[in-house]
Parts: C-alpha cells; structure tokens; sequence
C-alpha cells in the first residue's frame, strides 16, 4: 500500500496535523461540473388501518436538457428507494449499484420509527441517490428519472406496468445460469482476481465492522457509567467539608471527560459506523454482480459447446453466438470501468474515514 510509504516518508522533525494528512491523500482531480443535485430530508410519518411508515422529500435541482423543470420536489418511501435499485440492476446487471440502508439499520442499537433511526436512514438515502447521480451510466437511467420527477400517483402506475425486454432479458440470463454449475471455463484472469479480492475485502470489512460496533457498544457502557459516578463525588463533597473542594474539581473533572466521551461517540456513530457497513453492503453487491457476469459467460459457453456438437443449424448457432460475444464483451468493459472507479471511491472513503476518527481521538484525548 502506497499510502503507508507515503505516510513514513514524511520527516520526523516536521510535525504533520492530521488534517494535513487528509490533504496528502486528497485525488488530485479537478472540480466536476455537477449538473444534477439531489437532497433528502425532511422525514414524515404515516399512520394508517394497516402500516406505519415514512415518507422523505427528495428535491432534485438541475440543468439537464432532458428534464422538464430545472426542479422537482417529490415524497418518497423506501419501498420506492427498494424499487429504484431493483430496476436500475435490472438494466445494468454488471454495474456496481450502491447499496441502500437495511431494512432495520444497526438492529439492537437503535429502536425503528426513533429520531435516530429515521436520522441514520434518511442520511443513507441521500447518499444512495447522490452515488447513482454521479455515476457516469446509472444517472441517466430512465427509471432514475421517473424516481426524482414523478408524483406518486404517477410513481405507481409506472411501478404496475409489466416487466420490459431488459427484464425479461434478466430473467432468461439467469435461466441459463441456473443450470450452470461450477467455475466458468473461460472467465478472463482478471475477474478470477476481482473474485479474489472480493473474497479477502468481504472477510476484512466484516471483521471491521464488527469492531467498530464493539467499540461503540463498550464505549457507550463507558459513558453511562461515567455520568453516574459524577454526581456521586458532588454529593459527597457536601459531607466532607477537608476535601470538599478536591471532590467537586474530580466531579467536575469526570463532568467534562463524559462530555468529551459523548462526542466521540457521536463521532463513531456519524462517520465511521456507517461507512464501514456499507461497504460490508458493497461486498454482497459486487459479488452479485460478479456471478451476473459470470452468467452471461455461461450463456456464451453453453451456445458454443452445442455448436461444437451439432451439424446443423450452424449459420443460426454461429449469429447467436456473435451476438454473445458481443454481450460478453460489453458486460466485461461496463464491469472493468466500474470495478477501477468503486475501488477509488473506496480507497478515499477508507482513508478520510480513519483519519477522521484518528483526529476525534486526538481531540478527545486532549480535552
């Protein structure tokens, strides 16, 4: 890893900020020209015979030629964000989609329907939304475009129309892949290695993860601990008058660390908690889109042995095949350009993130 060489080659008689850091590993790239904006945010409650949900407002600003107004305002629920990701893996299967929130985020720590909850969904929805506006291909998915413009009434009836040709072209890939079994004969070096990396990331990320959330939860025991014990030395500071003064500075002394503790907290469970599961999310994600990949090369092979076995036909067989190759191919490149792209956004994400705790630490511990 270069970053680690990076990092050491600094001199030691020159002291480097944390922030500084940040900077060294900053991309060099130059302002994008951003022509589409999205928010999500103000969270609403529904109340009705038979569910209890929440609607968000997602308002869309933008520039694009295509689009009717410069902006939309619409009430989304995450059934809809459910469906959006559906349709947009639908039409590109071998691109990497980013991953929407759980349908219970960090179960055991935080309740459904709290302010918390809804506060850590809706900051997930957002940038869900704002992923797929960058991404070069998945932002100008027609579907993408109903999900910002379109109102509700509109929103449903699109949803109840039948699936279309990149839905029923989905559903016959992964009729063939069913009976695909084993590894694909002919899958590139390269995709062999992504399998690879994906495997050891997953293992590593997951294991992260778990960490993290270990210690938030110790950390948080910690803390209601430490708001107890303040209060104590106050009180008994009143019966003990020798040490009265000593035992209020002590008090007021475990007042401030627990203060200093809570924003850590705070901390962990804005920046670092949510990243790390994400990309625990972005491991299922890519592997799925590996065995999507792999499907389509099956389809190719098994066209190709049942030339290889048949004397008729042949003409048939040989533009069936042509046109597999073809969509080999496109799948490959679509999977290589974004493979290079989510690992970047990745590295910049892992970076920022542990540079950011390590800063908290070093405020916390000064404090």
């Amino acid at each position: 890893d270069t970053s680690v060489t990076e990092v050491n080659s600094f001199s030691p008689s020159v002291p480097i900020s944390p922030s500084s850091m940040i900077n060294q590993y900053k991309f060099e790239d130059g302002p994008e020209l951003r022509d589409l904006f999205i928010t999500v945010d103000d969270p609403e409650s529904h109340i009705t015979a038979i569910e209890t949900f929440i609607t968000y407002r997602v308002v869309t600003k933008t520039t694009r030629g295509e689009f009717d107004s410069s902006e939309y305002e619409v009430r989304r629920r995450y059934q809809d964000f459910l469906w959006l990701k559906s349709k947009l893996e639908e039409a590109h299967p071998t691109l990497i989609i980013p991953p929407l929130p759980e349908k219970f985020i960090m179960k055991g720590m935080v309740e459904r329907f709290s302010d918390e909850f809804i506060e850590t969904r809706r900051k997930a929805l957002h940038k869900f939304l704002n992923r797929i506006a960058d991404h070069p291909t998945l932002t100008f998915n027609e579907d993408f475009k109903i999900f910002l413009t379109a109102q509700a009434w509109e929103l449903s009836s699109h949803k109840k129309q039948g699936p279309g040709l990149l839905s029923r072209m989905g559903q016959t890939v992964r009729a063939v892949a069913s009976s695909v079994r084993g590894t694909v004969k002919n899958r590139p070096e390269m995709f062999t290695e992504m399998n690879n990396y994906m495997e050891t990331f997953s293992q590593k990320i997951t294991l992260l993860d778990k960490i993290a959330h270990r210690i938030y939860k110790e950390e948080r025991e910690y803390f209601n601990e430490m708001k107890e014990y303040g209060p104590i030395h106050t009180l008994w500071s009143a019966s003990e008058e020798d040490i009265a003064e000593s035992l209020k500075g002590v008090a007021g002394c475990i007042d401030r660390c627990c203060r200093a503790t809570e924003k850590r907290m705070a901390g962990l469970s804005e920046h670092l908690l949510p990243i790390l599961h994400e990309y625990v999310l972005y491991t299922e994600i890519l592997m799925g889109v590996l065995k999507r990949r792999d499907q389509i090369q099956g389809e190719l092979d098994s066209k190709v042995d049942a030339l290889a076995s048949k004397k008729t036909e042949k003409d048939l067989f040989s533009e069936e095949i042509g046109k597999l190759e073809d969509k080999v191919e496109r799948a490959n490149n679509a999977l290589k350009a974004d493979w290079d792209r989510w690992k970047q956004n990745m590295q910049w994400d892992m970076r920022s993130t542990f540079t950011n705790v390590a800063e908290n630490n070093l405020r916390y511990y000064e404090e």
